[in-house]
């Protein structure tokens, strides 16, 4: 795997994101994630997008964070919110979400951030399987989902 850094709006990004929006309908029948998110979202040193491309150059997996800090929608300060980890479907079980997810921590406390932060569903059992065998426990709700009785928050501190 090669993983790259990419902006949120480079076509790679678009295509992969497109895909997990379909991927979102289908297990939760709501259009996709509603949460706005724009490039600026994604420029370093407040957030960073990356894409793994497999041996032939097709990108196969993306993920990204964005900082948080205190807000109405309950981060805390030096949070680095995790935003569109997804890995293409005939790709999975493999480890490129662990080494994705490994980069995108590693990135965001090079970064300053204090704790990574993601919120998922229900619906995703693996993505769920996938952060708490990674460290992530369950934290108070936040973000555009907090309200909704699928969701589920997970973070994990970033110290050294």
């Amino acid at each position: 795997m090669d993983i790259r850094h990419v902006p949120f709006d480079h076509p790679d990004a678009v295509k992969l994101n497109d895909e997990v929006q379909a991927e979102y309908h289908v297990r939760y029948g709501d259009g996709g994630d509603a949460t706005e998110l724009a490039p600026e979202d994604f420029k370093p040193p407040n957030g960073v997008y990356l894409i793994a491309y497999d041996e032939t150059g097709a990108p196969v997996a993306s993920g990204g964070w964005r900082a948080q800090d205190a807000n109405d929608e309950g981060n805390l300060d030096g949070d680095a919110e995790l935003k569109r980890m997804y890995v293409n479907a005939q790709l999975r079980g493999r480890g490129i979400a662990r080494r994705m997810l490994a980069a995108l921590e590693e990135d965001a406390r090079a970064a300053g951030r204090i704790r990574m932060v993601l919120e998922t569903g229900t619906e995703q059992p693996e993505a769920i399987a996938l952060y708490t065998s990674s460290g992530y426990e369950p934290c108070a709700k936040f973000g555009y989902y907090r309200h909704h009785e699928s969701s589920r928050c997970f973070a994990k501190n970033l110290s050294p």
